[in-house]
């Protein structure tokens, strides 16, 4: 801990959870509809503020501590480690928004696997985010606190990514799915029946979006809305982008998002597993975001007995989700990782999953 530690320690913990998205892949920065749960798996930062206008964080997972000056004046892609790029992100990202240049001391733990697909990232940024905010008394809405985090994501690692991940961390409900409009930023909790479970298996494949084609394909969506005079492909109907595969998955997407939330409304469980199976192969067919073991696996779990199985996130790897009946979830996550290891020599991780509620603060910590 640093010498600047006042005599009072008002030490508090900041709970962010990671997300799996049920359905909606690559739609939120193309303004359309996304499904995501936010889940039983967090970033916890636990810390006291200080009085000297720097910021220092430990982390569990990689000894190199992170100091940075409260300010934001550092580049965020300058820093190192690596991990710490997002916590600049997030220190210049508030500092733009007239957060005091207030210190913090304090330690970072997490259980969401990086690499996944289950916005490990944005976990982090908002949990540290919430920690900022609390020890320079700077108030952001919750809509505004994502906003930030998405920003900071984009300055820090140069991806342009939407705002789905931050604000299903930060408005998670428990016990429900969020249909997130992400033109509007309206989110409607969609209530996962108690007899259902969800299904997360790493696929052994880390996936890094700043090495993949992410960027690329964002693009390419942004080329077809400009060509059809539109703001967004969120505007476009299927008869405009028939003949664009990139386009079609967006537009063909949003419409799998309302018509899963449909189903499930109605309890249709069947559907949404038919509806999560069509996911998947567009990812894979027309957007090309998947991979030979993400297929692999999706079918493992299809054929465990799955109601549904498809890619989660952005896909070049990461995990696959799956809804099942809670009573054999455990079997067909065990069979499917039995076969999917057979078939690849990859090894994957299950995870059965609940929906958590969104990102606060716990109750006083002990220090680490």
């Amino acid at each position: 801990m640093s010498d600047a530690e006042p005599p009072e320690r008002p030490r508090r913990a900041f709970r962010a959870p990671g997300r799996v998205n049920l359905i909606g892949d690559h739609t939120d920065y193309n303004d359309g509809f996304v499904l995501p749960v936010a889940i039983d798996l967090h970033c916890i930062v636990d810390a006291y503020p200080t009085t000297d206008g720097v910021i220092r964080l430990r982390s569990e997972a990689d000894p190199e501590p992170v100091e940075l000056p409260a300010d934001g004046a550092v580049d965020p892609r300058n820093v190192s480690p690596r991990w710490g790029r997002y916590v600049a992100g997030v220190v210049t990202s508030l500092a733009e928004r007239g957060r005091p240049a207030v210190g913090i001391d304090g330690f970072v733990s997490s259980t969401v696997p990086p690499g996944a697909g289950l916005s490990s990232s944005a976990a982090l940024e908002v949990a540290v985010a919430l920690a900022l905010a609390a020890a320079a008394d700077f108030e952001l809405s919750p809509l505004e606190l994502a906003l930030a985090c998405q920003h900071a994501e984009h300055i820090a690692t140069g991806v342009p990514c939407g705002i789905m991940d931050q604000l299903a961390s930060v408005a998670g409900a428990a016990g429900s799915a969020l249909l997130i409009d992400c033109r509007s930023f309206a989110v409607r909790p969609i209530p996962l029946p108690a007899e259902l479970a969800l299904v997360v298996v790493h696929s052994g494949i880390e996936r890094a979006l700043v090495d993949s084609a992410y960027a690329e394909r964002r693009q390419e969506c942004e080329r077809v809305a400009r060509e059809l005079g539109l703001d967004a492909l969120r505007d476009a109907s299927f008869d405009q982008v028939a003949h664009e595969p990139r386009a079609r998955h967006v537009v063909s997407e949003n419409a799998r998002v309302l018509e899963a939330v449909a189903a499930l409304e109605a309890r249709d469980f069947e559907r949404v597993g038919q509806i999560m199976r069509v996911s998947h192969a567009s990812l894979r067919d027309d957007f090309e975001v998947s991979l030979p073991e993400l297929d692999a696996l999706a079918s493992a779990l299809d054929e465990a007995g799955a109601l549904g199985a498809r890619l989660t996130g952005a896909g070049f790897g990461g995990c696959v989700v799956a809804l099942a009946e809670r009573r054999s979830a455990s079997a067909v996550a065990d069979t499917a990782a039995e076969k999917y290891h057979a078939e690849t020599g990859a090894t994957p991780t299950v995870y059965i999953c609940q929906a958590m509620g969104g990102a606060g603060c716990l109750a006083p910590a002990s220090s680490p």
